[in-house]
Parts: C-alpha cells; sequence; structure tokens
C-alpha cells in the first residue's frame, strides 16, 4: 500500500499540471520523522517556488494570534472571563440589535459584558453573517471593518480608529450568544495590543515568532526579502490567473492595521514550526492546558448549525476550526491550509498563492487532506 505522502505527490502533481494553480509547497509531517514536502511549480511569472517562499496566509493568521493570547493568559495578563472594556472603553456599553435583520437604530442593551473568551471563541457578538444575508443594514455596516472582500482588497484606519467603528455599531448578537466569523480576529488583535502597551506585531514576536523561531512571519515583507515573496493570484474566468496583489502591493509595507484575524505572511517551515509546538504540548509557547484551551470545541449545537457555512459541521475553538474526531487547524482565503491529528500526530500545511473561490474550499484542499491523512 503506498504511504500517505505518495498519495499527496499524485494530487498535488495533478493540481500543478492541470493548471489549477501554477505552482504550490506542501508538507505531510508526522512525529518522529522528517516532514515530506513538496515544491512545485512557478509563481505564473516564471519564476520557481522555494520551499522558503513567502506567501500570504490569510486565516491562518487566527490560531496565531489566539496563541498569543492564551501565552498572555497564562502569565497572568487577564483572565478568560475578565470583561475587555478593562482595556477596550469603548465596549463598556454595547448595544445589540433587537432584530438581526432590522436597522441600525433598532436595539436593545447588552445582557453582559463582552470577555476575552467570548472574543477567543468568536462569539462577541459581532461579525459576518452566513449569506445571503450580506445585505443586511448591519452587514453593509460591519463590511466596513474588513468583512467585505479578501485580505489585501480594502483599506482599514489604524486600530483606536477601527475600534471607534466598531463600537460605534450595534452588535448582531448578544455576548456568548452565537458565532460570528472575522472580527473577532481583528478585535482580539486589538485587545492584545492595548493589554501590552504596543503593536499587535511586536507582541506575535515576542510571544510566538521568536520563540519558535518562524523568522519569515510578519505583517508586511521587508525589501530584502522580497525576492521570495509571490504575487497573490486569483482565477480568472477566462482562464488563467490574474495579479489581485503584487509583490510590492499591500505587504510591501507595515499596514496601518496589523489585522489579528488575516494579514499575516509566513512560510512552510515557519508554520510547522507552529504546528510542531502545539503538537507537542505547546512548549516554548503554551502549557499543555492552553493547547486543550485552544483545541477544545466551545460551540454548542445550535451555534455550529448556524456557522455550517463557515465550519462545514466543525466545531471552533479558539481562533481554529474542530473537526468531529479532534482534528484541527484553519484555512486561509488566499490559498493556504493547515490540520493537524492530535490521534495520529500527522500535520498536513498546503500553500498556494491562488484565491479560493468558494466558502466550501478548493477541491485541490480537500484532495490533499484526504491523501495526506489516509
Amino acid at each position: 500500500m503506498p504511504t500517505a505522502p505518495d498519495r499527496t505527490t499524485g494530487v498535488l502533481r495533478r493540481a500543478v499540471d492541470s493548471g489549477q494553480v501554477p505552482g504550490l509547497i506542501a508538507a505531510v509531517d508526522r512525529p518522529g520523522t522528517e516532514p515530506v514536502v513538496h515544491v512545485l511549480g512557478d509563481d505564473d511569472a516564471g519564476r520557481a517556488l522555494r520551499r522558503d517562499t513567502i506567501v500570504r496566509i490569510a486565516s491562518i493568521t487566527k490560531p496565531i494570534t489566539a496563541v498569543a493570547a492564551l501565552s498572555l493568559a497564562e502569565d497572568g495578563a487577564f483572565d478568560l472571563d475578565e470583561p475587555v472594556a478593562r482595556w477596550l472603553p469603548e465596549l463598556a456599553r454595547p448595544r445589540v440589535l433587537a432584530h438581526e435583520a432590522g436597522g441600525l437604530d433598532d436595539t436593545v442593551p447588552a445582557e453582559r459584558a463582552i470577555t476575552v473568551a467570548d472574543v477567543l471563541s468568536y462569539r462577541c457578538g459581532a461579525g459576518m453573517l452566513p449569506r445571503p444575508s450580506s445585505d443586511l443594514p448591519t452587514q453593509q455596516a460591519y463590511a466596513g471593518l474588513g468583512s467585505d472582500g479578501p485580505p489585501g482588497s480594502y483599506p482599514l484606519p489604524c486600530p483606536d480608529d477601527w475600534l471607534a467603528r466598531l463600537a460605534a455599531l450595534p452588535l448582531i448578537a448578544q455576548p456568548g450568544r452565537r458565532w460570528l466569523y472575522q472580527t473577532s480576529g481583528d478585535l482580539l488583535g486589538v485587545l492584545l495590543a492595548r493589554v501590552c502597551g504596543t503593536d499587535l506585531g511586536s507582541v506575535l514576536r515576542e510571544r510566538v515568532f521568536t520563540p519558535l523561531g518562524m523568522r519569515d512571519t510578519g505583517f508586511h515583507v521587508p525589501a530584502a526579502e522580497r525576492h521570495r515573496f509571490v504575487p497573490q493570484l486569483a482565477p480568472d474566468p477566462g482562464g488563467g490567473f490574474t495579479v489581485f496583489d503584487p509583490v510590492d502591493g499591500a505587504w510591501a509595507t507595515p499596514p496601518a492595521f496589523p489585522s489579528g484575524a488575516a494579514g499575516l505572511v509566513s512560510t512552510m517551515d515557519d508554520l510547522l514550526a507552529f504546528a510542531r509546538a502545539l503538537r507537542s504540548g505547546g512548549g516554548p509557547v503554551l502549557s499543555p492546558g492552553s493547547v486543550a484551551e485552544l483545541t477544545t470545541d466551545r460551540l454548542t449545537p445550535d451555534q455550529r448549525a448556524g456557522a455550517a457555512m463557515f465550519l462545514d459541521g466543525a466545531g471552533w475553538g479558539a481562533g481554529l476550526c474542530v473537526e468531529p474526531g479532534g482534528r484541527y487547524g484553519w484555512d486561509g482565503g488566499l490559498g493556504t491550509g493547515w490540520r493537524s491529528d492530535p490521534a495520529t500526530g500527522t500535520v498536513d500545511v498546503l500553500l498556494t498563492q491562488v484565491l479560493w473561490t468558494g466558502p466550501e474550499g478548493p477541491e485541490l484542499l480537500g484532495a490533499f487532506r484526504t491523501a495526506a491523512h489516509s
């Protein structure tokens, strides 16, 4: 019987040879062995991809931000049940929509304060509703907070101004009542920066990147390393690809708003270091208890059903999905994906530069993951 890495080879090679993606970097990593890493194809402009190619990881940023938060909680910076208004007074007295489809002025008081745990579990009451709710007044208002398109397609203000915009809007649901996507990740990043009195990039470097040796992960790509960066592509309806964000585009300079939900770039080896740390119990960034906090599903059956468009039957821990059976991780809408299976220790990571074009995820990612874990 062929090994799982052998099965992934065929899946990945067919994706490149058929033009589904111009190139990719993929890895299957099992405990006690060297990872099997595939580097295939190019950047659609003739430059071959490399193992150390830098890509935009989009929503894989979310679990990284959550790990930094749990690290701070371990050190006593805050309690998970503590109201965020201690550091974010803008959210001290939130209002909540009386009816999801109602106007922004039809509100009731929040029944309780928003806690750190609410933000970590994406149940703070703010965020993206499933389609076809995007035409509702509240979702049109939330679009200006970074939920109106793929990362890199919209400008965001500095964190204080972003938070002021959020605080001026009603919550969609009572705190703790409903799982909503995206906004909690950015709110968590603003919270961590306020708690530490610095910017989110500095928090992540101190808490995650430096301890794990993640040298190429950050919110922009320095000029000296841009030769390893690739343009972000989107599928062209007529065939082939168009450039969505060039190498010297949105990630060429430090952003005004470091997005804790979707703003990071990274490399294969940096992400493997992150996944291996969680697999081994969290050291040197987290304790095993905090890894359990990260990877334990917190959603009720009703909350899980309401999040089906995003989670496809999975649950949610802290900044990542938790699938039936315990496999955990998350995917980035700009063309990346990661899962870890605690039962076998197998980690899979797939990096492309092509925008995923549907909420269910691309066929390639599912086929690769099935081969990696079978």
